[in-house]
């Protein structure tokens, strides 16, 4: 069966002025198609995952995913008090430099974090979280992690 398939496969692409391959050729057009295939199911998931918890935490808490991120990394590193600097955080988040810096004034409009320039290196700057943004923090995070309970639950 499987060699009729490639066979039928090898006669459309020859059809189609592509040729027809060997059989690993073929095999590796297959599998980069199912590749492609998990690529597109991963990031549909990741999309309604993350509009779910926006939604959620946007409701309930008044902070967007980014922000709930922001402040889950500085609870997370224990730089809840003592920072960290915004490269670090950037890499944490997964945001630019640009987006990042948005997401931190926005969060320091509502005093959920601090932003000071470092003593060492003026070019660095920290964030850290405030006495109320850790407290956003442990409030929303249990909304955030129903979401991702719910959603883990939908794609499985």
């Amino acid at each position: 069966m499987h060699v009729q398939i490639l066979l039928l496969h090898n006669f459309c692409l020859h059809r189609k002025g592509l040729g027809c391959g060997t059989l690993d050729e073929v095999s590796a057009r297959e599998d980069d198609e199912d590749l492609a295939g998990n690529w597109h199911d991963l990031m549909c998931q990741y999309h309604r995952t993350t509009c779910a918890l926006d939604r959620a935490l946007s409701a309930g808490h008044g902070i967007t995913v980014s922000e709930f991120e922001v402040l889950q990394q500085l609870n997370v590193a224990g730089a809840a008090k003592s920072g960290l600097k915004m490269h670090t955080l950037a890499d944490n988040v997964h945001l630019s430099q640009s987006a990042l810096s948005r997401v931190v004034g926005r969060l320091e409009e509502e005093a959920l974090v601090e932003r000071s320039v470092c003593i060492e290196d003026r070019r660095s700057v920290w964030v850290k979280s405030t006495e109320a943004g850790v407290q956003r923090f442990d409030e929303a995070r249990p909304t955030h992690r129903a979401v991702l309970r719910e959603q883990a639950t939908v794609a499985g």
